[in-house]
């Protein structure tokens, strides 16, 4: 369905309905201040309204005057914009607000579920064991993810603490320079994820023997599992770790900072 070929054509629109108004006194100023152009701007559109035959000037009491022929053209472009609008708002309609989980156990469409976090993953299941729940929009079997609709309630959710081992930076020695019998004794703590930023944090957590959970947007995945209910170990190297502290304070994580330097 075409409405306008271009801005310009829209905006030749809206100064044409404008006119169509008949207001007494209309200035292109009024014009311009209402719809966010320029006094220029309104003034070339109305120069081509008038060359096309949808405006003429000077007449009667009003300093512009649209045409039978301009009067037909707001009218097509109207209703064009309105069949336009009608589509829009139908597919709109259309939609259903959806959510991802993991099946628990074979759902069944049309089923009411209850949700619950579990080490950082969204479940469902037909278990009652939360304020929060949804019903199935499609089958889906133990393992799978399921689509879900109609969400209520809320999920049980309390925030973990972050730990943050601030590593030196290369230039004061790296890793070379941590007392890793205080590492170890860190480590040695009840962690969920595992999380490093920097090259010397890498080093940190090879010679630990350990994999990162994530070693890429390592601030903003911190804060992620922190909210969804899981406590991380963030090795982190030199001014870096402001970038963590940045976004936990964003979110209202509590954290703690562990100067491992030897001294």
């Amino acid at each position: 369905m075409r409405i306008f070929k271009n801005k310009g054509e829209f905006t030749k629109f809206q100064i044409l309905a404008k006119i169509a108004q008949q207001e007494p006194h209309l200035k292109q100023k009024d014009i311009a201040e209402e719809l966010g152009i320029t006094v220029q701007a309104v003034s070339e559109n109305i120069k081509t309204l008038v060359k096309e035959g949808y405006v003429e000037t000077g007449s009667s009491n009003f300093r512009y005057k649209i045409t039978k022929y301009g009067i037909d053209k707001v009218k097509t472009e109207a209703i064009n914009l309105k069949a336009y609008s009608d589509m829009v708002l139908n597919t709109m309609n259309g939609y259903k607000s959806i959510w991802p989980a993991i099946a628990a156990e074979d759902l069944h469409q049309g089923e009411q579920v209850w949700l619950n976090m579990d080490d950082g993953i969204l479940y469902a299941d037909t278990e009652d064991k939360s304020g929060a729940y949804a019903e199935v929009f499609s089958d889906a079997l133990e393992g799978e993810d399921v689509t879900l609709i109609n969400l209520g309630g809320e999920i049980d959710l309390v925030p973990k603490d972050v730990v943050i081992v601030k590593i030196p930076p290369i230039s004061e020695g790296g890793s070379r320079v941590c007392d890793m019998d205080r590492i170890q004794e860190i480590y040695s703590q009840d962690f969920d994820r595992i999380g490093v930023l920097g090259t010397s944090a890498r080093a940190i957590t090879n010679h630990l023997n350990v994999y990162p959970d994530f070693e890429f947007a390592t601030a903003s995945a911190t804060a992620s599992a922190a909210e969804k209910g899981l406590r991380v170990l963030v090795f982190s190297v030199g001014k870096m770790t402001n970038r963590v502290i940045s976004k936990l304070e964003e979110k209202g994580i509590v954290y703690t900072i562990e100067d491992v330097k030897k001294v």
